[in-house]
Parts: C-alpha cells; sequence; structure tokens
C-alpha cells in the first residue's frame, strides 16, 4: 500500500461537519462586504491553540467571528474580506497540507480544500502571510479588526501597515484608522438566524435531558463529581462531546458561590443541589441552571426561597416582548425578589417603599448579578446590551438567558433556616413576535414537578 494510498481514508475521515450551507455563509460575506465599503478590509483571525501542559493542548475551539463567517475550522488561520478586489474579495490564509503531520493530528484542508470546501476566492499558506497582506491594505483608509483583543496580532497589524506606508514614494496610500470589528460582526451575530435556532433549540433540548438524568440519579451520599460526570455523559450520548463552559455543581452551601467548580462536595440529606451546566453544539452554547433537594423533597424554608425566585423568574420572562428593552426583566425580578426578601425576614424595610429598598440595593447581600445575558456562539454572547446609552430594545431571533437566583450566605444576617441556601433558576429564551420560546422547557421548574421527576427511575427520563 502506497502512503499516499494509506492516508486517504484518514483525511476523507477528517472532513468537517458545519451545520450551515455554504450558501448561508456566502449570504453573511455579502452582507459584510456591503456594510464595509470599498475603502476598508476585514481581518478575522483564527482562534490559537492553547497548551495544557508541555506537549498536551486543550481541545481546540475555533473563534467564533470565524466559524460564522466561514465555517473554517483549523488553527492558524485568516479570513480577508476586501471589496472590490479584482481576484475576488473573500481571501482565506492557512495552513498547507502536511502529510506527515497529518498522520499524528488528522486532516487538514491547505490552500486547494479553503477554495473547494469552504469557497473562499482564494487561499494562501500562512507562511506567506507577511508578504501578502500589506497587498491587501494597500490603498485602503480603514482596517477592521478584533482591535485591542491581542496583542501580538495588534502588532502584526501595525507592521503590515508599516510596510504599506513604505511604498509611500510609490504613490500607495496606508490605512489611517484601525477600526474594532465588534459593530460589523458582532451586531449581525445577536440576530440568529433559522439554521442557527435549530442548532440552539437541538443544544438546549440535550442539556435539559441530561439536567433530567442527573437530578434522578441525584441522592444524599452522591458526590458532586459523580453528578458532573452523569451530565458531561449523558451530553456526549446524544451528541454534544464539549461543554458551553465548565460544569457548576454546588450542594448546600456550595451553591452560595457564583462559580464553583470545585464539585468536590459530598450531598448531604437536606441539602440542595444547584447545577449550573450547558453542552456546546456545533459551535452553539445552552446555559441551564436547575436548583433541588438531594433527597427528592423540599423542605419547608428551601420551598418558600424557591417559589420566590421561580416567581422572580416568571416576571422576568413576562416582559421578554418585542419593544421591551433589556433591562425591564431584570428590574421585573427585582421588585419581586426584594419584595419576598422583606416578607420572609431577610430584608428589615424599616417603612421604606419597595422603590427605594431597590434603588439603595437593599437586596445585594442576596442577588448580586443580573438576570441574563445574550446566548448563542458564546455562552455569554456578543452584541451591545445599550445602543446610543439606552437600553436596547428586544428584537425577533435574540437569545437570552433568565436567571434569578438567591444566595443565603452561612454568615448572613437572616433567620438561622435560610442559611447555607442558595437557589438560581436559569432558561434560555428565544425572543418572537408573541410571547418567548423557552428553548429550555423539557427540564422543570416547577418544583412539585421536580420533585416527582425525582421519584421517577432514571430510566423514566423522556427522550
Amino acid at each position: 500500500m502506497t502512503n499516499e494510498t494509506r492516508q486517504a481514508p484518514a483525511r476523507m475521515a477528517g472532513l468537517h461537519h458545519h451545520p450551515f450551507s455554504a450558501t448561508e455563509l456566502r449570504a453573511r460575506r455579502r452582507e459584510l462586504i456591503k456594510a464595509l465599503g470599498e475603502d476598508a478590509v476585514l481581518l478575522v483571525p483564527a482562534a490559537p491553540e492553547v497548551i495544557r501542559n508541555r506537549d498536551v493542548h486543550h481541545p481546540f475551539r475555533q473563534s467564533s467571528d470565524l466559524s460564522w463567517l466561514t465555517g473554517f475550522p483549523e488553527p492558524e488561520a485568516l479570513a480577508v474580506l476586501a471589496p472590490k478586489r479584482k481576484e475576488g474579495a473573500f481571501v482565506l490564509f492557512c495552513r498547507p497540507q502536511d502529510p506527515e503531520r497529518e498522520i499524528w493530528d488528522g486532516h487538514r484542508y491547505g490552500v486547494e480544500g479553503a477554495v473547494e470546501h469552504f469557497g473562499a476566492d482564494q487561499a494562501f499558506p500562512m507562511t506567506e502571510l507577511d508578504q501578502r497582506l500589506p497587498e491587501f491594505l494597500a490603498d485602503r483608509r480603514r482596517v477592521v479588526y478584533p482591535l485591542g483583543l491581542d496583542d501580538v496580532f495588534d502588532r502584526r497589524v501595525i507592521g503590515w501597515v508599516r510596510a504599506v506606508r513604505a511604498q509611500a514614494r510609490k504613490g500607495i496610500s496606508a490605512p489611517t484608522e484601525l477600526v474594532s470589528s465588534d459593530q460589523y460582526l458582532h451586531e449581525r451575530r445577536l440576530i440568529k438566524s433559522t439554521s442557527e435556532l435549530k442548532v440552539m433549540r437541538r443544544a438546549a433540548e440535550i442539556s435539559a435531558l441530561a439536567h433530567q438524568r442527573l437530578m434522578q440519579s441525584a441522592q444524599p451520599g452522591s458526590s458532586e463529581q459523580q453528578l458532573e460526570a452523569t451530565f458531561l455523559t449523558a451530553c456526549a450520548e446524544q451528541g454534544a462531546r464539549f461543554q458551553a463552559y465548565q460544569p457548576i455543581v454546588g450542594s448546600g452551601a456550595n451553591a452560595c458561590v457564583l462559580h464553583y467548580v470545585k464539585n468536590d462536595g459530598i450531598l448531604r440529606d437536606g441539602d440542595l443541589v444547584l447545577v449550573d451546566a450547558g453542552c456546546e453544539l456545533d459551535g452553539y452554547a445552552s446555559d441551564i441552571t436547575r436548583t433541588f433537594p438531594a433527597n427528592g423533597r423540599f423542605s419547608p424554608a428551601q420551598r418558600r426561597l424557591y417559589d420566590l425566585v421561580l416567581k422572580a423568574q416568571l416576571a422576568a420572562i413576562a416582559k421578554i416582548r418585542v419593544g421591551n428593552h433589556w433591562n425591564q426583566p431584570h428590574k421585573a425580578a427585582l421588585k419581586v425578589l426584594t419584595q419576598g426578601l422583606v416578607d420572609l425576614g431577610l430584608i428589615k424595610a424599616e417603612g421604606a417603599a419597595l422603590k427605594q429598598l431597590i434603588k439603595d440595593e437593599r437586596y445585594k447581600p442576596f442577588f448580586m448579578h443580573k438576570t441574563g445575558h445574550w446566548l448563542g456562539m458564546d455562552v455569554h454572547d456578543v452584541g451591545q446590551y445599550k445602543q446610543n446609552g439606552r437600553w436596547r430594545r428586544f428584537e425577533p431571533g435574540m437569545v437570552l438567558t433568565v436567571e434569578p437566583g438567591l444566595y443565603i450566605a452561612p454568615d448572613a444576617e437572616a433567620p438561622a433556616e435560610y442559611r447555607g441556601i442558595g437557589i438560581r433558576i436559569e432558561d434560555d429564551l428565544l425572543v418572537t413576535d408573541r410571547e418567548p420560546e423557552v428553548l429550555s422547557a423539557k427540564v422543570p421548574t416547577d418544583p412539585d414537578e421536580i420533585e416527582a421527576l425525582m421519584a421517577l427511575p432514571a430510566t423514566a427520563t423522556a427522550a
């Protein structure tokens, strides 16, 4: 068997799956080219490979911007959009094919594959980047790129601009403006397409079913790590190998640590368990939090706090309507939580009106974060929350989380029955022309439904 024949199957097996059609990716690039104008060039670099230890890398995850724009999955790459360029506006710089490296690391598309599989008008090896990039910047006024994100790339851009300036005596002008690509890429990524929403619905469904399985497997004496493993396995079995972020599994007082990731505690009878976990599917995140009793039954004190957080979440969801602004769900949640904290004796109102208590942030010792964030390719996704100094209005196609919580630290000034309880309820929501669509609805939030689910055998989880 020849060397070429032996490698062919491996290369074919390495072909990358991407959830978007070539037509959709071309349409995104056409829209951007039009928005850029003839005097600009857009540069979108690949994410770097990151060393975990010595010769071991973290799993490579492509830059969301490059993936959204091109679908190209490899490191050491740069996409260029140069409007009105005679040889074609879309150019990819990438690694060349390398039969020896592909034996070790798998298939590379190379410059030929960049054209054939990703629609580049031209492609060049990365080794030619410094030589060729100044040609793309010549006689352009603006360089649009992720300004300030990577010091090394910033310096390379400056170097390319200087190389163009060195040709001034030839009548070639250099760019005079460096512009952040956020306004071009990130505002477009904020509104999700039909194909993006298909992936996000499936990601949320996978995570919701994994949360169900995790709840059913929990019991006093289990470890937080065991629950994490159950979640990861359930996601992987459904086709989602990677997580959108490191899972949070906090039992008892650990649930009061907002980004608790040690996940090494043991569930005790009477504990609540807070699990914040969501898979990534085809580059898109889900983000779901559920809080449930380790023994399958809420205590009266736990139930009172849980009902309050759920009421706040429902109030926030009711404000997610086209035309309402970003901060309205948060304000609705604050009203419910602050009044509830007064009613439960955790805040002493001392005659102050609810509005004043909120203005004074009297809720802050127990609820110290916002009620949600954008969701998409990044778990804390891109897109401005304000426009021209004002909270932006909801539009169809936006996806966000809604996640109020209460965290009563063990040493909090609060009735003893509430100390050491942490609760968060988080769902993923799509803004529509009508009521929002709860993408994560397959895992219950109602406490009676949670107790009923936990009473079922694990094999009874919905498929």
